[in-house]
């Protein structure tokens, strides 16, 4: 059986990943046979906003050390992980669709071949007013943000696919749901990523 394929969604704060996650498990249709996976962060639940599992430290160093992350990694003060369980998932067929780090994503393309970047994509001016209205940050913390993102986006490899997050929140969910509909593997066989090339 062919491996599925795994979509790894990078995006800036304020970009609308983990609505566009929500929107599209709301409405998977089954032929994608597509799998969206939770984060296991130690941030508390119901906090920032994503569908998240939360794990104590405790609990959370120790799957680390049992091996039931596939992915882990830590950032602004938590950690994240994504469970084995994508892996059983890969395997069977079905293709997966997580909610990656920008700074973990080498490590993750030189583990799993058959990964697709897919970065959210946002005009920097909607960024900007999205993050003023969340209202979160000072001015020149956003402008540092935006600055961030900016030099993000320049990294990203070659073989990036991106998702318009601009306009409406459905027109996102269908075009991210469009993706994993022509680049998940029951309609193309995904070639090793860009970094084996």
């Amino acid at each position: 059986m062919v491996r599925g394929t795994l979509f790894y969604l990078v995006g800036a704060s304020g970009s609308g990943k983990d609505s566009l996650l929500e929107g599209c498990r709301r409405q998977l249709p089954a032929q994608l046979r597509c799998c969206i996976a939770h984060r296991y962060i130690t941030r508390a639940a119901g906090a920032g906003g994503e569908n998240h599992i939360h794990l104590s430290e405790a609990e959370f160093h120790l799957r680390e050390e049992l091996g039931l992350f596939a992915m882990h990694w830590y950032s602004h003060g938590y950690h994240y992980g994504i469970g084995n369980e994508i892996d059983a998932w890969l395997d069977s067929g079905a293709n997966v669709l997580i909610n990656g780090s920008r700074e973990y994503l080498p490590k993750a393309m030189a583990m799993y071949d058959e990964l697709v970047p897919v970065l959210v994509d946002v005009a920097p001016d909607k960024l900007r007013q999205r993050l003023i209205k969340r209202g979160r940050e000072t001015p020149d913390e956003i402008e540092c943000r935006l600055a961030r993102h900016a030099r993000m986006v320049a990294q990203m490899p070659d073989c990036t696919l991106r998702v318009s997050n601009d306009g409406k929140l459905e027109e996102g969910v269908q075009a991210l749901l469009n993706l994993v509909m022509t680049h998940g593997v029951q309609h193309v066989e995904i070639e090793p990523h860009c970094l084996n090339g």
